[in-house]
């Protein structure tokens, strides 16, 4: 079980920042513009569902993948971990505007809506590419020799993402109640807040990856 809680923490609190579910559901709402409740409970259901299953499909197939092309795992830290820090520090320095305010045009009709669910709805603004390099490296990390410690651990990194969807829902679902709630200085704050989470984070996946790098070539590996 210790291994279940602590791939729960650690795939919650490093998922958590990346796919930030509020956030997403501002330029969600943004997108999807003034269209009935019932239709941003059905579309965030969608989304929701779909999150799940393309995360745990890049925790299954992610190794094979990467196996396939010939990537290890420390170069995959590095290059994703650079991502997210430049991602992070873009947002941390992004110059202040209304939570609503973006450049696309809002969608109106039922099929056009349906019809972007997975692009771009849950790749990229749910589980975008640093979403996906986290899930590779968590996926590795979560694999254990014994056999009952990496079933834990694997329903550990599902707890997560289903808990992490769950919050993904609620926050699409009523997207339009939460930017009447939360002001548009807080929720300024909770970005910036969230961006040096994003930042520190790809700071620590790069250089996991880039001590073992190091590591090796001082070992002559």
């Amino acid at each position: 079980m210790y291994d279940f809680f602590s791939y729960l923490s650690i795939g919650f609190s490093t998922l958590f920042p990346l796919i930030n579910p509020v956030g997403s559901a501002l330029i969600f709402l943004g997108m999807v513009g003034p269209v009935e409740h019932a239709v941003y409970k059905r579309l965030a259901r969608k989304i929701a569902l779909i999150t799940v299953l393309f995360l745990l499909t890049v925790d299954f197939v992610g190794s094979f993948i990467l196996t396939f092309f010939g990537v290890s795992l420390p170069v995959v830290e590095v290059a994703g971990g650079l991502v997210i820090a430049s991602m992070g520090w873009k947002l941390l320095n992004e110059p202040d505007r209304a939570a609503t305010e973006l450049p696309e045009q809002p969608l109106h009709t039922s099929a056009a809506l349906d019809a972007r669910v997975f692009y771009p709805f849950t790749f990229p603004i749910t589980a975008g590419p640093g979403t996906v390099v986290v899930m590779l490296a968590l996926a590795a990390h979560a694999k254990q020799p014994i056999f009952l410690d990496n079933v834990f651990s694997q329903l550990g990194l599902f707890a997560a993402i289903l808990v992490l969807c769950v919050m993904v829902y609620f926050s699409y679902a009523y997207a339009p109640t939460l930017t009447r709630k939360i002001s548009p200085q807080t929720t300024h704050g909770i970005l910036r807040i969230i961006s040096f989470l994003l930042l520190a984070i790809g700071v620590q996946i790069f250089w996991r990856g880039a001590s073992k790098l190091l590591l090796g070539l001082m070992h002559g590996h």
